[in-house]
């Protein structure tokens, strides 16, 4: 199932400044956690939905770059929202 709005404005209000804070890079990294969990657990059931997994590919490298990106300029906020998120093992 696809994230509702209802999650995506939950992960605005709660990473974003305000809640129509939602380019914030910390914002963008947990709507494409919320999606990169939902499409797992859809590929768990459906193996052969080929065009699933290349969005979920897609949106992996793009939560990386992200990623990359705020490590670069705020280490603090990245190390707080590994945490947050349970990304790192």
């Amino acid at each position: 199932m696809a994230v509702t709005k209802e999650q995506r404005l939950a992960r605005v209000k709660e990473f974003g400044k305000n809640e129509k804070d939602s380019g914030r890079t910390e914002v963008q990294i947990a709507i494409l956690t919320d999606e990169i969990n939902d499409l797992t657990e859809h590929l768990k059931v459906h193996k052969h939905d080929y065009h699933s997994k290349r969005g979920l590919l897609m949106k992996v490298g793009k939560r990386r770059s992200l990623l990359d990106y705020l490590k670069k300029t705020d280490v603090v906020s990245y190390r707080e929202l590994i945490k947050k998120l349970n990304i790192r093992k």
